[in-house]
Formats: C-alpha cells, structure tokens, sequence
C-alpha cells in the first residue's frame, strides 16, 4: 500500500491539458479531493509535490495543468503570455477552472460532494475566482496569490470557505489589496480568513525563490505556518 498516481486527461476547447491525481491506496474508497492550480510556471514539480504532501495526508489531490500539453517546458516569456491572457479574460479562465473541477469530480478516487481547491501565485488567483464563481466547493486556499477582482463576479454570492495565506510585504498583493480582498469577500457573504506573514514576501512557499529585486523570497517560517494553517483548515471545511 503506498502513493499511487496517474495521469488525467482533459480536454477544454479543442486544447489537450494532463493533470497529475495522487492518492495513498491505504485509504479505502474515495476520499476528500483537493485541486491544486499553480504559479505562472505552468504545472511542474513544485504543484505536483504538493499534491503528493496533499496525498499522504489523506486526500486524493490533482495538479492541474491551465496551459496546455503543448506549452510544458517552455520559456518564462511563454509562461508569462499564456497567464495574462488568462488574466485579462476572467470568464474564459473561470469556465477552464471549473471544467477542471467537474474532471476532478469524476475520478473514482475523488468523493464528488467534498471537493476543495489549493493555489500558488497566480494559481491563488484561480482558487479565489473558484470561489467567486459561487461553485459548490468545501473550501479554496490561496498561498501568496494575487486579488485583483475579475470583474464579472460581484452580484455572486461565495459558499465556498476561504483562506488566503500572504506576505505582508508581498510586492504583487499589497497591504491595500489585502484589504479590498477581505471588503469583497464580505460584500460576497463569504466565510473567510486572511493569514497575513511579517517580512513575507511573494513566492514565500518556493525554496528556489531568492529575488529580493522582484519580491520573490523563500521564508521557511511563512511555508511551515501556512502549510499548518492549510491543515487545520482542510479538516474543517471536510468535517475531519
């Protein structure tokens, strides 16, 4: 009995995407899933180890890929292009995101009814537009993500519970910004929490980022105390 994974196939627009399931066959039948949507890098070993973290704590965890098959391993420009087009239309990432989540619903491994979403930079963005979306998920963990509203979202009324773990000094998410998210999230009727990190900035979670130029900065303390946070959170939202 030991961590298995697999490879999912998704289609969305005539465009191929693979996303990495994980799960720990000592547990019996389906379980909790967990999505987990990633930085501007596109899927890599970064999202896809913590879908294995997500899985040996029991959850049935997948890495989702919002590029494309095509684009894996390509230059940071790409990388770059691809998220803000996504960016600059909100709808069309929104309806990519939640395609994935209904994917995600059908893998046996997955139970359907408990279902929560984690996200990375600008995967934290995606996570906080699942939930602006109004879908019927447990729960959405932004770490160090970006708050810019999309736009298409205020009249939407947010079940999902969220969480969004920042750097105060996050370059990309200022303290002003951190502010209007938790305006927003009221206005939406959200149950929410703001887990703000002292002399944290962005990409805190990413061991290889040390840019202080670009705000881009490991904190070993901010990764191991939001990580708790995300623990204790993903219980509560699946009643564990």
């Amino acid at each position: 009995m030991a961590i298995q994974e697999r490879i999912v196939e998704h289609r969305d627009g005539g465009e191929a995407f693979e996303g990495l399931l994980v799960w720990d066959d000592s547990f019996d039948g389906s379980r909790p899933g967990v999505l987990v949507a990633h930085t501007i890098r596109g899927r890599t070993e970064f999202e896809d180890g913590k879908a294995r973290a997500l899985a040996a704590l029991g959850y049935a965890a997948l890495s989702i890929d919002l590029y494309g098959v095509a684009t894996r391993g390509s230059e940071i420009e790409v990388f770059r292009d691809l998220m803000n087009g996504l960016r600059a239309d909100r709808p069309a990432l929104q309806r990519r995101l939640l395609s994935w989540l209904d994917t995600g619903r059908r893998q046996t491994e997955i139970d359907a009814d408990r279902v929560a979403a984690i996200g990375f930079c600008f995967g934290g963005l995606c996570v906080l537009d699942i939930a602006r979306t109004g879908a019927d998920v447990a729960g959405v963990v932004s770490f160090h993500g970006i708050f810019s509203p999309p736009g298409n979202t205020a009249d939407n009324t947010i079940t999902a519970k969220v969480l969004a773990l920042h750097g105060w000094e996050d370059p990309l998410a200022t303290p002003d910004e951190a502010v209007a998210l938790a305006a927003e999230l009221t206005s939406m009727g959200a149950d929410w929490q703001i887990h703000a990190y002292g002399n944290t900035l962005h990409a805190f979670t990413n061991p290889a980022a040390n840019d202080n130029d670009a705000g881009t900065v490991y904190n070993a303390s901010a990764n191991r105390r939001s990580w708790a946070a995300m623990q204790d959170f993903l219980a509560e939202v699946f009643g564990g």
